[in-house]
This record gives C-alpha cells, structure tokens and sequence, in this order.
C-alpha cells in the first residue's frame, strides 16, 4: 500500500521529479523572509517590496489552479506569500497612521 501511494506521489505530473514540485519548495523561503521580518521594526519595511509580494502571491494562487496540472502546493505557498506581504503592509500602516500619525520621531526607550 504505500509503495503504491509513493510511486503515485512519484510519478504525479508536479511531483519531485518536475519543476511544478520543486518551485513552490524553494518559495517557502519568501515565506520564511516574511516571517522573519515580523521580528523588525515596521519603519523599516519596504511597501513596495511587501506590495509586490502581496500582489503577485495572490495572483499566483489564481493562476495555480488554472494551470494544468493543477498545482496545490503552488497555490498554498502562494497564499502565504500573499498573507505574508499584507501581514506586513497592515504593520506598516499601523506604525505610520495609528502609532506615529505626523511623522514624529518616536523617543527610543535605552
């Protein structure tokens, strides 16, 4: 029984031995860069980059299960890309329009 569960798994259309496999492996680790950013300060984020990572993870997640063959794991790392960018552009809005509305400069706490 799982042999035959592993040479289906082997042999899917986006198994390991396709790119369709492969790519969506290496963009956990946008994933993993959008996590690791909750750790820095929101002024120091990009809205552009976190816009484009937003924009683009959601529109592959579109474009995952128009593809043939239809390509889950794309789908949900793509979805976490985009849950990642928006993650940190509401951060980006909080800091610039809730915690420091006119641009002051915040005092540093030693």
């Amino acid at each position: 029984m799982a042999t035959a569960s592993f040479a289906k798994f082997w042999n899917h259309p986006a198994g390991p031995k396709t790119v369709f496999f492969w790519g969506p492996m290496m963009k956990w680790c946008l994933v993993g860069a959008g996590l690791k950013d909750l750790s820095r300060p929101a002024d120091k984020l990009s809205v552009s980059q976190n816009l484009a990572l937003t924009a683009t993870g959601f529109i592959w997640v579109r474009y995952s299960f128009v593809i043939i063959p239809v390509n889950y794991s794309l789908a949900a790392v793509n979805f976490f890309v985009g849950l990642s960018g928006i993650t940190q552009l509401g951060r980006i809005a909080h800091h610039r329009y809730i915690e420091n509305p006119q641009g002051t400069t915040l005092p540093v706490k030693a």
